[in-house]
């Protein structure tokens, strides 16, 4: 089982389970009450791979995952870009009229805000948003609904109100895979490395580590910054760039990076999702 099984954080139907099922179709989503415990399947044996949402084109990043990463001792080996449609779901019988509550995940409920305020809808925080469905379908309470995908509203006997309610069509999640085991892609191919690193608490330290990086033409994707240990004068950085570590430049930038940096840690050598390039390519000719 374990060798056929895909860990993501949520009950069935999550989007989560959504990806899941879009890139591994032949394996068996395991459902996971927190991302730790869906870290800890992988570790444990319980599941090969994790399907782990990282951010969204409309909410920003998914909170405490970056925090996970560096100490969840797995590897990425992949990424995932699901279009998110979200539905308004509620027991047979209820309609627009009768809803005044709508439950679903924090993430959820911001994408879908403009939605939910036009037609007076007070949101309610739930832990996800198939989670959500299960205990709207239990109360079956015609003033309560929940935000979830049309498979929730399947799997929990619930009816679709509304479909395609959130405010950007571009709603977008990105996801990450995990394994126990790194699997890298050979250098030349389209890849994305992901890593963590520290700056010493000096003028100019990030300036510094990442000058490398443009004298050699990486491009780098993604930067985000997380305090270290509560302290608010320290921090650790998150970063994607374009390219192979065994490829010069992104060689020569990661030697930079290390001259300058108190701790540089890589989670994942991984190929580049063919969404992040049509992106890039129509980033090109704006």
């Amino acid at each position: 089982m374990p060798a056929s099984t895909i860990a993501y954080q949520g009950a069935p139907g999550a989007n989560s389970d959504l990806a899941c099922r879009s890139v591994f179709p032949e394996m068996t989503p395991l459902p996971c009450a927190s991302f730790e415990d869906a870290f800890a399947a992988v570790h444990e044996g319980r599941a090969r791979l994790a399907m782990i949402p990282v951010e969204n084109s409309v909410a920003g990043r998914v909170a405490d995952i970056h925090h996970l990463l560096p100490r969840g001792g797995l590897h990425i080996i992949g990424e995932h870009y699901q279009r998110v449609v979200h539905c308004l779901v509620a027991p047979k019988g209820a309609s627009m009229e009768s809803l005044t509550q709508v439950h679903s995940h924090i993430q959820a409920l911001s994408q879908c805000r403009n939605y939910l305020r036009e037609r007076g809808l007070t949101p309610v925080s739930h832990a996800d948003t198939a989670g959500a469905a299960a205990d709207v379908a239990t109360w079956n309470d015609p003033g309560i609904g929940a935000i979830a995908s049309d498979l929730a509203a399947e799997i929990y006997g619930l009816q679709v109100l509304a479909k395609g309610i959130e405010d950007a069509a571009h709603n977008t999640t990105r996801f990450l895979i995990l394994s126990r085991e790194a699997q890298v892609p050979a250098p030349g191919t389209p890849s994305v490395t992901s890593f963590f690193f520290r700056v010493r608490s000096v003028p100019a330290a990030l300036y510094k580590a990442l000058g490398g990086f443009a004298t050699n033409g990486v491009n780098i994707t993604k930067l985000e910054s997380y305090m270290v240990d509560g302290r608010f004068i320290a921090a650790q950085f998150y970063a994607d760039v374009e390219g192979h570590p065994e490829e010069r430049s992104l060689r020569l930038a990661m030697e930079e990076l290390a001259f300058y940096a108190r701790e540089v840690k890589i989670l994942g050598v991984y190929p580049a999702h063919p969404f992040r390039q049509a992106a890039i390519q129509q980033d090109g000719q704006d």
